[in-house]
C-alpha cells in the first residue's frame, strides 16, 4: 500500500472539510484500481462511515454510485462487496477491451495528434523505472495512467469512455485472478512497442500490439476464485 496514498486519505479526514459521497466514490474506485481493495472485500456502511467520518446516508449514496459503475455489488439485506466477476465474465471483459482498446489505438495512430505522445513516452519510462526499483504500487499507477491517456485522447469519445470503464473492470479481475505469488503483471517491452507503433502512425501494428499486451495479461490469470480478508481501516489509512 502506498504511504503517500494513506497520507492523502488521512489529510482529507483530518482537514475537517466536508467529505462527500463523490469523495468516497473516488477513494474506493482508486483503491480498487490500484488493487488495494481486492474483489469480494466487504464494505460495511457503518465501518466506512467511521473511516470517512460521515453518516451512513452519505456512504449509501457512494455505494449506490459505485454499484452502477460495476465497482461493487449490492444485494438486498447484504453487505456490499467489491465486484468479483466470474470466469466467464472475466473472459468477456478481456474480449471487450481488446475490441475497444484496439480500435482506440488504431484511431490514435491515424490521428497522430500531438497531445498524447510526450505523455506516453514519459509514462513508459516511469513504469520501467518503478519496476526496476521494485515499487509495484507506483508501477501499477503508471501503467493505469498510460491506458487512461489513450482513453482520454481517443478521437472517438464514446470509445474512450468505454475504455475507461473497461480499464477499471480489468483491474478488478486481475486483482481477483492473478496467480498467487506473482509480484507484478509487468510485461517488459509491451508499452514501448505500442508507443513506437503509435508514433509511427501504424494503426494495424498498434492494434496488434494492444491485442498482444491484453492476451499476455489474460494469460497471467489463474481463473480460480479467492476470498479476501481485508482490514478496511488499514486500507483507508486510519491509525490504530
Amino acid at each position: 500500500m502506498s504511504s503517500r496514498w494513506q497520507d492523502e486519505v488521512l489529510a482529507d479526514v483530518a482537514s475537517g472539510v466536508r467529505i462527500s459521497d463523490q469523495h468516497i466514490v473516488e477513494r474506493i474506485r482508486q483503491a480498487v484500481l490500484m488493487q488495494r481493495l481486492p474483489p469480494n472485500t466487504r464494505l460495511p456502511e457503518v465501518a466506512l462511515g467511521e473511516i470517512f467520518g460521515v453518516s451512513r446516508s452519505v456512504v449509501r449514496k457512494a455505494l449506490t454510485r459505485l454499484a452502477s459503475d460495476h465497482v461493487i455489488t449490492q444485494q438486498p439485506n447484504q453487505v456490499a462487496r467489491v465486484s468479483a466477476p466470474s470466469v466467464e465474465e472475466t473472459r468477456e471483459i478481456f474480449a471487450a477491451r481488446r475490441l475497444v482498446e484496439g480500435e482506440v489505438v488504431a484511431l490514435l495512430a491515424a490521428d497522430r495528434a500531438p497531445g498524447w505522445s510526450a505523455r506516453l513516452a514519459e509514462l513508459c519510462e516511469a513504469e520501467a523505472d518503478a519496476h526496476a526499483r521494485g515499487d509495484e504500487p507506483l508501477r501499477i499507477e503508471h501503467s493505469l495512467a498510460l491506458h487512461h491517456t489513450l482513453a482520454e485522447h481517443s478521437p472517438n469519445r464514446i470509445l474512450g469512455a468505454m475504455l475507461t470503464d473497461l480499464i477499471l473492470r480489468t483491474s478488478i479481475v486481475i486483482a481477483l485472478y492473478k496467480h498467487a505469488g506473482l509480484a507484478s503483471c509487468y510485461l517488459e517491452g509491451d508499452h514501448p512497442r505500442l508507443r513506437d507503433a503509435l508514433m509511427a502512425g501504424d494503426s494495424e501494428t498498434a492494434r496488434a500490439a494492444i491485442h498482444r499486451h491484453l492476451d499476455s495479461l489474460e494469460g497471467l490469470l489463474d481463473l480460480r476464485p479467492k476470498a479476501a480478508q481485508i482490514d478496511l481501516a488499514a486500507i483507508f489509512g486510519q491509525p490504530a
